[in-house]
């Protein structure tokens, strides 16, 4: 009976130190998963995405709206509708910004006016899809983020050197801090990844 009992107790302890093991285990394995994957975003760096999504999201709604009204100047007398521009905005008939509508309606044709309905319906579905991507903090979209606004900067330094204004350098500063916030975001994420799975620390526990 005693013998019985001593072998019962040795069964139990060895059961719950391999349990306690499992369970050390386990649990470092989910550390180092945290690790990699690193804690939930801050809210300073949620905040800045959906910053940006909302950015995003405008520039594609502005565009949509646009190519919105080249689809409603098709079929139509392009010059009339510069003219009723230039009578409702109130502009000298002879400054510059009705030389540029008329210049614009001499050269509209109904195939200039579907590419670029067309043109610009791409372009916001693309924005759009991106700002969903940012809200949502999805990796790709800030992957997107950040290879478009790096190829945006080129031509936007050229045309801001060309012709400067005040607003060409807003757009090309605020490009630039989007583009540096991305890339520390992605670097931060890449550098969580390269945390390596060491279950060597639980061996010593589970030898006791």
């Amino acid at each position: 009976m005693a013998g019985k009992m001593h072998r019962h107790q040795e069964s139990s302890s060895l059961s719950r130190r391999v349990s306690g093991t499992c369970v050390r285990t386990e649990q470092s394995r989910v550390d180092v998963e945290h690790a990699r994957s690193g804690p939930k975003r801050s809210a300073k760096t949620s905040a800045g995405l959906r910053t940006i999504a909302v950015f995003e999201a405008a520039k594609g709604s502005i565009v949509l709206l646009l190519g919105c009204g080249a689809l409603d100047l098709i079929h139509k007398n392009v010059a009339d509708v510069a003219e009723q521009l230039t009578e409702i905005l109130r502009v000298n008939p002879d400054g510059r910004l009705s030389n540029l509508f008329w210049k614009l309606a001499s050269q509209a044709t109904d195939r200039l006016l579907w590419a670029l309905a067309i043109g610009a319906l791409v372009y916001a579905t693309v924005r759009l899809i991106e700002a969903y991507g940012l809200w949502r903090e999805r990796e790709w979209a800030q992957w997107f983020a950040l290879l478009s606004t790096a190829l945006y900067l080129p031509g936007e330094v050229y045309w801001l050197l060309r012709h400067p204004s005040w607003l060409r350098c807003g757009v090309l500063l605020l490009n630039i801090v989007i583009l540096l916030f991305m890339l520390i975001l992605r670097i931060t994420g890449f550098r969580r990844r390269q945390i390596p799975f060491t279950p060597a620390a639980t061996a010593p526990m589970a030898m006791r």
